[in-house]
This record gives structure tokens, C-alpha cells and sequence, in this order.
């Protein structure tokens, strides 16, 4: 797959860790891990280019976005907005021009406070919310409880690719 990641990272995703993450990387195997889990799995054999934008920020920055297009006035975890309709998606092996899935944006502060109340590594709870945010730009949505399991099941899927544990199971 031609999957390009552009990611754009504040100072502090990279300060804070400790562990000299490579986000670009992080960021590009969620990306490609949700895509094989998704309807789109046709993707990852295309020859067409295929990009989506990431920014790694923080939670003032993220509020801000939440206010103006949810018009929710606090920061979240992750926002995905898609660029490409259901249509595009299905079109995506034929040539064309690259095809724009969208923008994540992840709220360092956020994401930190919740990996450190599930006690797990950062940068696994940072792969969740990409992977989280990737399946939003291909179409998923938990709207409702069917919907819901259904993209739980896909990002337990695609962190499973990654090696990394189901985020769902309730530590004991």
C-alpha cells in the first residue's frame, strides 16, 4: 500500500515520553492495521496513493476544535474529520489521484490522563486513538450499540496487528 502519513507533532508528544517514540511510525502502522481490519481492505493492495493527516497537539488546541466544529467547548481525545465519501473509498483501487482519507487530531493531555487511568504505555493508548480515528475516516461511527461493537471489534483487530492487548478488557 502507498499509505502516506503526514503527521505534524507538538514539542511535548515527543519530550514527555521518554522512550524517543517514533510517531511517524506509530501513527503510520495504526493507520495501515485499521485499514486491514476495515470494509476497505482493498486499500492496503492499491497503487494508489492513499494519505491522511495527523496532528499530535495539545488539549487547547483540540478544545478549540471540538467548540467549532461539535460545538462541544472542552477537549477530547481524538477528532477525525473524513475527506473521502463511502463512493471514494470503493473507487480507491482505480488509477487516480491520491486519495485524501482526512485529519486526526489527538489531544496530548487528554490521551495522557486516560493511558494513565487504564495503567497502559502512552504510546498504546496513542495507537488506539489512531486506529480509532482511522476506522471514523472509512465510514465507522458508534452511533449505536451495533455500530459500536462493530468498530470495537475492528480496533481490537487491528491493535491485535500491533501487538498490542484489547483496550476493552477490564483490568481484574
Amino acid at each position: 500500500m502507498m499509505l502516506e502519513v503526514a503527521l505534524e507533532a507538538d514539542g511535548e508528544w515527543d519530550s514527555s515520553t521518554g522512550e524517543g517514540r517514533d510517531w511517524a511510525a506509530l501513527a503510520e502502522a495504526a493507520a495501515a492495521a485499521a485499514i486491514a481490519e476495515s470494509r476497505f481492505p482493498e486499500l492496503a493492495a492499491s497503487a494508489r496513493p492513499v494519505e491522511l493527516s495527523i496532528r499530535l497537539t495539545d488539549d487547547g488546541q483540540v478544545r478549540t476544535l471540538n467548540s467549532q466544529w461539535r460545538g462541544k467547548d472542552q477537549p477530547t481525545n481524538v477528532l477525525s474529520f473524513p475527506l473521502a465519501d463511502e463512493a471514494e473509498l470503493r473507487l480507491a483501487t482505480v488509477d487516480g489521484p491520491e486519495l485524501m482519507l482526512g485529519d486526526i487530531v489527538i489531544a496530548r493531555g487528554v490521551c495522557a490522563a486516560e493511558a494513565e487511568a487504564k495503567a497502559i504505555p502512552l504510546a498504546d493508548h496513542a495507537a488506539h486513538l489512531l486506529v480509532h480515528g482511522t476506522l471514523h475516516l472509512l465510514g465507522y461511527d458508534h452511533g449505536d450499540e451495533g455500530e459500536a461493537q462493530d468498530m470495537e471489534a475492528r480496533e481490537v483487530r487491528a491493535l491485535a496487528r500491533l501487538g498490542i492487548p484489547d483496550p476493552y478488557v477490564e483490568a481484574a
